[in-house]
C-alpha cells in the first residue's frame, strides 16, 4: 500500500493557502500533479440539454450543468416529484449527502434517477471523515494533556481562527447554529494534526470512513457511480484539503469507476479552503459559500478559479439574506442591500441568485427547491436570456 508519507511526496505543497496571512493574499499558480487523478476533461460534457436552459461549464470536470442546480436538503421519498419538473425544465444537475437527514435526501433522489433517467443529470453526493471520527480522535488525546498543554493548544487554535479571518461576521456568514464551534473544533484538530497525526489510527478515521461512506451513498442512491464526490463535506480550513488519506481513497475510488471527480464544500472560510483546493492538483471543483455578504473576500479567489478552469458553484447564496433563528424572515439590513442591489418585485431568493449568476466566473449557484412553485420561481431566472447586469 502507498503510505503517507509516499502521498506527501506525490502532493504538491498545498500549504501556501493556509499559511499565508491574510484573506486577500496572492495566489500563486503552481502545476498540480497528475499522479493523483485523471486528466482533466477539456470537451463539453452534456446531460439534459434544453434549448430553453442557459448552462454553465464546471471548471475542469467539463461538466456543463444548469446555472440553477438542485440542492438535496429537501428532498426525501415523500417530497420528490418536483425534481422531475425540475429536469424537465433543463436542471441537469443534483445535489445529496449522505448528512441530509440520516440518508434520506438520497433514498428520495433514488427514483428520480433509475435505469437510463440516470444520464439525464450530473450527481454528486458528499461526506466528511473530519467532524466524526477525527474530532473524536483527537479529543481522546486532548483530554490526556496537562491543563497547560491544553491551553497552549487552544492559544493555537485562536491564532488560527484569528489569522483566517474566520471569525469576521460578513465572512463567517452565520448560516447555522454551531458553525463558529465547528469551525473551533476544526482548528485544534489541526494544531493537534501537526504534532500527533500518526497517534490516530488514520486509515479507520479517513480512508476507511470514505469507503464505507461512498458505498452506502451507492445503495441509498441505487446507481453504480457519482459524477463529483464532495469531499470533504464542509471544510472549515485549508489544511482539511491537505489530506493525503483523502487523496488515497479518492484514487482507488475512481479506478473502480465508482467516483470520477473529487470536490470540496465550504462554509467556513470558503476563500482559504477555495484557494487551498485549487492548489492541490486534485481536486476538480469546489461548493463554497459566496452571496452579496462575503463577496468582497470571494470574488478574487472565484476570478482566479475560473482562470485556472476550477469550477465553483456558489451556495448559501440565498440563506445568508434571511434569519438564522426564522429562515423565512428576512434580515433588515440584508434585504435593504440585496434590493438595492437588485430592484424590482420578485421573491428575494430570486434576487440573490440573479445579482450573484451576474458574475460569470461562478459555474452555477445551488438552490434548495422545496415544491414546484420555488422550482418554476428559481428556473425561470435562468430560461429569461441572459441575466441582467445589477
Amino acid at each position: 500500500m502507498t503510505t503517507r508519507r509516499d502521498f506527501l511526496k506525490a502532493s504538491i505543497a498545498m500549504t501556501a493557502g493556509s499559511q499565508t496571512p491574510g484573506l486577500n493574499r496572492r495566489l500563486e499558480a503552481k502545476p498540480g500533479s497528475s499522479a493523483l487523478h485523471a486528466a482533466p476533461t477539456t470537451a463539453p460534457e452534456w446531460r439534459n440539454k434544453q434549448p430553453e436552459m442557459r448552462y454553465r461549464r464546471l471548471g475542469r470536470t467539463g461538466f456543463m450543468i444548469s446555472e440553477i442546480v438542485c440542492g438535496g436538503d429537501p428532498i426525501s421519498p415523500t417530497n420528490n416529484t418536483h425534481v422531475e419538473l425540475a429536469i424537465e425544465m433543463g436542471l441537469n444537475y443534483l445535489d445529496t449527502a449522505p448528512g441530509y437527514h440520516d440518508g434520506q435526501s438520497e433514498l428520495g433522489y433514488a427514483p428520480v434517477i433509475q435505469g437510463s433517467k440516470r444520464d439525464r443529470i450530473f450527481l454528486t453526493t458528499k461526506l466528511t471523515p473530519f467532524t466524526g471520527a477525527r474530532i473524536t480522535a483527537y479529543q481522546k488525546i486532548f483530554k490526556t494533556f496537562s491543563a497547560d498543554d491544553q491551553a497552549a493548544i487552544l492559544r493555537q487554535a485562536n491564532e488560527d481562527i484569528e489569522r483566517r479571518g474566520v471569525s469576521l461576521p460578513n465572512y463567517l456568514g452565520n448560516y447555522f447554529d454551531g458553525q463558529y464551534r465547528d469551525a473551533m473544533s476544526s482548528a485544534i484538530a489541526n494544531v493537534m494534526e501537526k504534532k500527533f497525526g500518526e497517534k490516530i489510527d488514520r486509515r479507520a478515521t479517513y480512508i476507511e470512513t470514505i469507503f464505507n461512506s461512498v458505498e452506502d451513498s451507492l445503495r441509498r442512491l441505487k446507481t453504480d457511480h457519482v459524477d463529483l464526490l464532495m469531499c470533504p463535506h464542509g471544510a472549515t480550513s485549508p489544511a482539511e484539503t491537505q489530506v493525503p488519506e483523502i487523496f488515497e481513497a479518492y484514487e482507488k475510488l475512481r479506478q473502480q469507476g465508482k467516483v470520477r471527480f473529487l470536490g470540496v464544500t465550504a462554509h467556513s472560510d470558503p476563500a482559504g479552503v477555495l484557494k487551498a483546493a485549487m492548489e492541490s492538483g486534485v481536486y476538480s471543483a469546489a461548493m463554497v459559500a459566496c452571496n452579496i455578504v462575503n463577496r468582497q473576500y470571494m470574488e478574487p479567489v472565484v476570478e482566479e478559479a475560473h482562470r485556472r478552469d476550477f469550477g465553483v458553484i456558489a451556495m448559501k447564496v440565498a440563506r445568508c439574506v434571511h434569519d438564522l433563528d426564522e429562515p423565512k424572515r428576512p434580515m433588515p439590513e440584508r434585504a435593504d442591500l440585496l434590493n438595492s442591489l437588485v430592484p424590482g418585485d420578485m421573491p428575494l431568493p430570486v434576487k440573490a441568485y440573479r445579482f450573484m449568476l451576474n458574475n460569470p466566473n461562478l459555474s452555477a449557484v445551488i438552490s434548495c427547491m422545496w415544491n414546484d412553485q420555488m422550482v418554476r420561481e428559481n428556473l425561470a431566472l435562468v430560461r429569461q436570456g441572459p441575466p441582467a447586469t445589477a
